[in-house]
């Protein structure tokens, strides 16, 4: 009972410890995109690929992760993923030019889909149904703890070191929760022991993502944008005919075809990712280039945001144990919908104070749904399933950060082409963002009916 509790307690440590790493990574460098589009001379384009090439190679491979980690070992996915994400993070920081250090960010999101695919999964693996909603909240807050320091250490590295030395601190941060979980976290946790590896359905489900997402963000900048979006819609379309007619496939569609609640939970965070991810670029670049405030003070009121979702996250965590997730789940996404509705208005003379406080809300909002969200997903599905479940639903998010950022880089090219953002004016900058932030309210919206469709999981819970 004893040696239980000790493994619970490491699980949970080191967990939401990787759990805080990645968001931080991603907060933090959005302070720094003028930074570094000044440092490497490139256009607004290249710059959006900052962001977006990171998020690809993490999406692409976070399913076949996740599987691989119910083979042969969750622990031992989880650890390479984390050295695989510091050595890049060193890497980043060291790169020369534009087009290094985009590669060095698609090999950091390698590592980063191999911590996605199995930090949660161990998680579940470990702590009873009961228990689940609460840590799983507490999992979610570290994740919104690492949003909110992001932007305010982020801001500072940037503003007094440097943007290299966002990813340096990465690399130190990295390397302390690898030895902590070669050295703490005692136990492995499989989940499909005996069965083989979906070679072919890996080739073929990278391949088809990659198609599709590349050719989604790129569609309105090159002219084999559309033909590799195309390509990839049949290739993933042949995958999802494959899967279905093999034993042990990479992922197993009954999870869709037979769970409305995994279904619709998994929708509904596309959805909630495709309108909210790309709000702090946006704004980052609304607070620095429009308002002409400097990464430090542009990443403090950023800072509103995720400091509400870290406060929240857990309360909402332990609220979904007890009442309907879709419940709680679909008042968060009706909040966030509001909020990117108010930011729809912004302009050149918006007050800071009402952007800090729509913030805010937009917090609680994001709060309100992750974490029950979250709680559905993996409350519905068998233990065997964790790390495949768990990767599918971190692809929704980062597919969804994705459809997201492609949004902006559409409006980005309509409004301010292919110069360095440096030099668009004021006032394109400022209809490029509420152009967007229109968009994403729709989008938003739609995703309240997804959550609601979703069932009952307490229904689902007592059938299991």
């Amino acid at each position: 009972m004893k040696e239980n509790e000790s493994i619970k307690k490491y699980a949970l440590i080191c967990a939401t410890t990787a759990a805080f790493l990645t968001p931080f990574m991603g907060s933090s460098i959005n302070l720094a995109i003028p930074s570094i589009g000044d440092d490497f001379h490139a256009s607004a384009y290249l710059l959006s690929w900052v962001v977006t090439s990171y998020l690809l190679a993490s999406a692409v491979f976070l399913v076949p992760a996740g599987r691989l980690a119910d083979l042969i070992g969750r622990k031992k996915i989880f650890v390479t993923g984390i050295a695989v994400f510091s050595v890049f993070s060193l890497f980043c920081g060291l790169a020369g030019t534009i087009e290094i250090f985009i590669f060095y960010r698609i090999l950091q999101g390698i590592g980063s889909s191999m911590i996605f695919g199995t930090s949660m999964a161990i998680l579940t693996s470990v702590f009873s149904p009961q228990e689940r909603g609460r840590v799983l909240g507490i999992n979610v807050a570290a994740v919104y703890t690492g949003l909110s320091v992001g932007p305010v250490l982020g801001g500072f590295l940037n503003h007094r070191l440097g943007w290299q030395s966002i990813f340096y601190l990465n690399f130190a941060l990295g390397v302390f929760v690898f030895f902590l979980i070669l050295f703490r976290l005692k136990g492995e946790w499989m989940g499909a022991e005996g069965e083989s590896f979906d070679v072919l359905g890996s080739f073929l489900y990278t391949l088809g993502l990659l198609g599709f997402m590349y050719g989604l963000s790129s569609i309105t900048s090159t002219d084999s944008g559309k033909f590799l979006l195309l390509a990839g819609i049949i290739i993933l379309t042949i995958f999802v005919f494959y899967e279905i007619r093999i034993e042990y496939p990479l992922v197993n569609f009954n999870l869709f075809f037979r769970n409305i609640t995994f279904t619709f939970s998994n929708i509904a965070a596309l959805i909630n990712y495709s309108a909210s991810f790309a709000m702090t670029f946006l704004l980052s670049l609304y607070l620095q280039l429009v308002k002409g405030l400097d990464s430090q003070t542009a990443g403090l009121i950023l800072l509103a945001q995720p400091l509400v979702m870290a406060l929240l996250s857990p309360f909402a965590g332990t609220l979904s144990d007890r009442v309907e997730p879709r419940k709680v789940a679909s008042l968060g996404m009706g909040i966030t919908a509001l909020a990117l509705f108010v930011f729809y208005f912004i302009r050149v003379n918006t007050p800071l104070l009402l952007i800090v406080g729509n913030l805010a809300l937009m917090g609680g909002g994001l709060a309100l749904f992750s974490s029950p969200n979250t709680n559905a997903v993996m409350g519905s599905v068998e233990k065997r399933v964790y790390g495949v479940a768990s990767s599918i639903l971190g692809t929704m998010r980062l597919v969804g950060n994705t459809i997201s950022m492609a949004v902006v880089t559409l409006m980005i090219s309509i409004y301010v082409g292919d110069m360095e953002i440096q030099m668009a004016s004021s006032s394109s900058i400022v209809e490029m963002i509420s152009i967007s932030f229109a968009v994403f309210t729709v989008v938003c919206i739609t995703g309240v009916f997804a959550s609601m469709a979703r069932g009952s999981l307490h229904t689902v819970k007592e059938k299991r």
